[in-house]
């Protein structure tokens, strides 16, 4: 097998099975939930960080990455997590978050102690001459992207959490230390990485404002250093494994890029994470914003993707879901009237299209987002200062909730779900951030009644049997239907038509008599009602099915 025909399942540690009763979940929950894990027939893990942390940013922040956090387990827990996991064939990606450290990391507190070699790791800069901080640069946690550097009267450079210093990647002596960090971890068997935020580590040495109305995310973002830096690591570190899998969170990113990033040839990244079709309900692109989904901007951006990756060799990561992001189904499907259906139809889009597939914990069994009531529920430090912020910007309270409860990345961060009981059989204790609708989605009853996850085990073994969905190309079909996505896979002298249809009333399609003229077989539908194909297909609500054809 290769990457292409591979499916990887992320979970996101701190939520996925307490272990001990203390709230959190830890990596021996994850031991104890192996055999569940092994259903679903997934090949690789991608596990948020435990690392050493403060948690200012759940983990995002790491003080130390050669330890396990104490709150997840030891080093023990893990290495006893990778050989069981190796036992049923699934290996490990590990969460690298290298453009920024904790400032309770070693390195930054040294430079704070005043090591000039330890300073030179960091964006360490004076004030302008007026007093005025270093550059007019903005945090994408809201506020300004600098914080006072101790008592020196110097700033230095935070693009997230003030607790997150970014380092100076033209340093070579930072550069060498991080990809240590990679080898420690391939040394214990780990053979999958992905790269946080990799894609801002490319700043200039020489910092300067953002222009009016431009940015200043334009200033460092996607720049041409970072192939060099991926080139860089790539051979110091995970490439000397052939068999590794690595991908990019590449932060407003362009197609051309991407084929770049992802080229075998130029040997720096497997796959990339891109998010341009997480945005299409963004009111004139802004996330803190509450708008219906553009269906067609989203047809557009992944038929784009999808093409140009295609034409250029590069390869994309799959996703509707991760940790970061509001659970899809709220976004692009129906959770109250067709949550099964909107599930299945979701994961049929993505796993059918060209490129690797990522299942997020819970996305098998149809979690959706949590039923908040207050901004005391919320624990993510993104939405409360966005929250603040609209609040400064005119909204009433009522107003700022309802964007903040569409748009949390606490949404996706619930525990997982694995039963009915108080804290939905993730803990014997109260979590750390609450379920609220286990009662209506959990596991043990899907397993038991539903049909989501029966439904995740067949698109991953189609991947794994169908060369014409790891390796086939795409083309796109019906481009100006305006409620059903529609595409073509083809591989050598086979065609894979797969109709989804996004919302909750049924439609028809015409197909073209080039396409009914062939023999055909059914390879996958979320009824189970027959259905012929024919030159006019009738779709139900959220019906997605896929027709092989020879």
């Amino acid at each position: 097998m290769s990457f292409q025909d591979k499916v990887i399942y992320q979970i996101y540690p701190k939520s996925f099975y307490d272990s001990n009763g203390d709230g959190i979940g830890d990596l021996r929950g994850i031991i104890q939930k192996i055999p569940y894990i092994a259903k679903l027939n997934i090949d690789m893990i991608w596990f948020n960080p435990f690392f050493v942390s403060p948690q200012n940013d759940n983990g995002y922040d790491i003080a130390d990455y050669y330890k396990v956090d104490p709150t997840f387990g030891t080093m023990a827990d893990f290495e006893e997590l990778a050989a069981k996991l190796k036992e049923h064939h699934i290996s490990i990606m590990l969460d690298m978050v290298l453009n920024h450290t904790s400032t309770a990391h070693e390195w930054f507190q040294k430079a704070l102690a005043g090591d000039k070699k330890y300073q030179a790791f960091y964006y360490i800069r004076d004030p302008k001459p007026n007093g005025d901080l270093p550059t007019n640069w903005e945090s994408k946690f809201g506020g300004p992207a600098w914080a006072k550097f101790g008592n020196t009267g110097k700033y230095y450079l935070h693009l997230y959490d003030p607790t997150q210093a970014d380092l100076d990647w033209h340093n070579p002596e930072v550069r060498q230390e991080l990809f240590k960090v990679i080898n420690f971890w391939q040394a214990k068997g780990v053979q999958g990485f992905r790269f946080d935020v990799i894609n801002v580590t490319g700043k200039e040495t020489k910092l300067v404002d953002a222009p009016a109305n431009v940015a200043s995310k334009t200033l460092y973002t996607d720049t041409p250093i970072v192939q060099d830096y991926l080139k860089e690591m790539n051979r110091a570190s995970f490439g000397k494994d052939p068999d590794a899998i690595t991908v990019g969170e590449m932060s407003s990113t362009s197609i051309p890029n991407s084929v770049q990033y992802t080229l075998p040839a130029n040997h720096e990244l497997t796959m990339v994470f891109t998010f341009h079709h997480l945005k299409v309900d963004y009111a004139n692109g802004e996330k803190w914003t509450k708008t219906p989904f553009d269906f067609m901007k989203l047809k557009q951006i992944l038929t784009e993707w999808q093409l140009g990756m295609a034409k250029g060799g590069g390869w994309n990561a799959l996703f509707w879901n991760n940790h970061d992001q509001p659970r899809a189904i709220n976004r692009f499907g129906d959770p109250v009237h067709y949550r099964a259906k909107s599930a299945e139809m979701l994961a049929t889009t993505m796993h059918l299209l060209r490129g690797t597939p990522y299942i997020y914990m819970g996305e098998e069994i149809g979690m959706s987002d949590p039923d908040y009531q207050s901004m005391n529920d919320y624990v993510d430090i993104e939405c409360k200062n966005a929250y603040k912020e609209l609040l400064a910007a005119g909204k009433t309270p009522a107003e700022a909730f309802e964007i903040v409860k569409t748009k949390s990345r606490d949404n996706s961060r619930t525990p997982m779900q694995w039963d009915s009981s108080e804290y939905a059989g993730f803990s014997k204790h109260k979590p750390w951030l609450m379920p609220t609708n286990q009662a209506e989605v959990n596991v043990a009853d899907e397993l038991a009644h539903g049909e989501i996850f029966t439904y995740y085990q067949k698109l991953i073994s189609l991947r794994k049997t169908q060369p014409i969905i790891s390796v086939g190309d795409f083309k796109p079909l019906l481009e100006t239907d305006r409620q059903v996505f529609a595409y073509l896979r083809k591989y050598k002298d086979q065609t894979l038509v797969v109709l989804n249809n996004f919302y909750g009333e049924t439609t028809s399609v015409q197909l073209p008599d080039s396409l009914i003229k062939r023999q055909d077989k059914l390879l996958i539908s979320n009824y189970a009602a027959r259905i012929n194909f024919t030159s006019k297909i009738e779709l139900k609500p959220y019906q997605s099915v896929a027709f092989l054809l020879n």
